[in-house]
């Protein structure tokens, strides 16, 4: 080989670690800023959507505190088919399902009924005229009223529309959504004082610029929460980092930081074992591999909590694509007991901190009044990692629940999947409702 090809492959690889290095460093700093919340993981941080309970998807077969009820099929174009024809008897059904497992609803309320629709055969993500805007507030004012009544004690939270900035889900102008927001957050309160309003969640990085814009208009004021769904596909959780400070910077500006954040919706496809998961030409181009899904789904949690994010709700349970079960609705995946095992780890701990040391690898200290626990993993390679002396840990558990016994100071291999280094086992065992 002549010097010239081989410089010029040295000057790739210089680039490609230079690149790297700078990936890095950015990761690093962002993580710097991460403040987890000073309370202990409440269970009602650990969200599903679920699609279709009862049949043919059983209750799920894993311990989880809060419930989004999108593509559940009780928006209000379900409930109200035709004006003032109400059918209320798939979300009766899902509310006592809750209420028997103590799990809390948030009822996205949105989508517009084309008998409603300012234009009704226009093109969405649902079926015709649901995207758009309701052509009389007042009908949108009655189906609010109408579901804050009934749910009035049962249902504590309520998320205006979903997605408004794209147009598969709302077609109108923010101006727009502000005025449907602040209608029904003023129904919502004089019905029932207590219940918490999320604002609309936008969604990705278009998104951080629409709801800018929103709380610049002054959208802030009609919500008691601020909700975002944060898409990376197909990149990994990590990427969330990204969205989560230019959100912060957001907030700050518009002097709402103080205000619960929540993550809505957030998921990636996911390969099946039963039947084939397509990828889309979108952001979803890429299937997780059930493995590479187990290792996103704890990291998204651990780095949500690590975000100050309240509440997420995973999407989702039982889709078809991007289920934590196949398609069936029944049969669980590992990415399921991927999800299980996290919440065992985190819920009734306090996150002390979750930070990247000098060579990627993420460090997550957790503490209990008995005890003291890391969670520890490397997004982008396997890699020896020294165990503290200091932590005295007894013993490594991996997402499937497997334990492997430590010794002091001893040296384990991390890799993509977080792992729990722990001194005892943990004394909080869940069991699936």
């Amino acid at each position: 080989m002549s010097t010239a090809p081989r410089s010029a492959l040295r000057l790739f690889a210089l680039l490609v670690l230079a690149a790297i290095s700078v990936e890095l460093w950015k990761s690093r700093a962002r993580a710097t800023r991460l403040v987890p919340p000073s309370e202990p993981v409440p269970l009602s941080f650990f969200g599903l959507h679920i699609h279709h309970l009862p049949q043919p998807t059983p209750w799920p077969r894993v311990s989880f505190g809060s419930w989004r009820l999108w593509d559940a099929y009780v928006v209000w174009p379900n409930v109200e088919p035709q004006k003032g024809q109400w059918d209320f008897s798939h979300l009766d059904g899902y509310i006592s399902l809750a209420e028997s497992h103590s799990v809390e609803i948030l009822l996205p309320l949105g989508l517009t009924p084309a008998w409603a629709s300012s234009r009704p055969k226009e093109k969405s993500g649902y079926e015709p005229g649901n995207a758009a805007e309701p052509r009389n507030i007042s009908d949108w004012s009655e189906y609010v009223r109408e579901v804050a009544t009934r749910y009035k004690g049962r249902i504590h939270a309520y998320e205006i529309w979903n997605e408004p900035n794209l147009s598969d889900f709302f077609s109108g102008r923010p101006d727009t959504m502000l005025e449907l927001a602040r209608e029904a957050y003023g129904v919502l309160k004089q019905v029932d004082e207590t219940v918490l309003v999320v604002s609309p969640s936008a969604t990705g990085q278009t998104g951080i610029a629409w709801l800018e814009h929103y709380l610049q208009m002054g959208g802030g004021a009609y919500a008691d929460v601020i909700g975002f769904h944060f898409y990376v596909t197909p990149g990994a959780p990590e990427a969330m980092l990204e969205l989560g400070e230019r959100l912060r910077t957001v907030l700050e500006e518009n002097h709402l930081a103080t205000k619960p954040l929540w993550n809505t919706e957030t998921g990636w496809l996911i390969e099946n074992r039963l039947s084939k998961v397509t990828p889309q030409n979108s952001s979803f181009s890429r299937v997780l591999t059930l493995e590479e899904a187990s290792a996103y789904v704890a990291r998204s949690y651990l780095l949500n909590w690590a975000m100050g994010v309240r509440r997420f709700y995973f999407y989702s349970w039982d889709s078809e694509v991007g289920g934590l079960t196949e398609a069936d609705g029944q049969t669980l995946k590992p990415p399921a007991t991927a999800f299980a095992e996290t919440e065992k780890w985190l819920v009734d701990a306090r996150m002390v901190s979750c930070l990247p040391d000098r060579s990627g690898t993420w460090i997550c200290e957790l503490s209990r009044p008995d005890h003291r626990a890391w969670v520890v993993w490397n997004p982008a390679r396997t890699v020896e990692f020294k165990i503290p002396e200091a932590w005295t840990v007894s013993e490594e558990r991996d997402l499937s629940g497997r334990q492997l016994s430590l010794s002091p100071a001893s040296t384990v291999f991390i890799g993509p999947a977080p792992v729990l280094l722990s001194r005892e086992r943990p004394s909080r065992e869940r069991q699936g409702g």
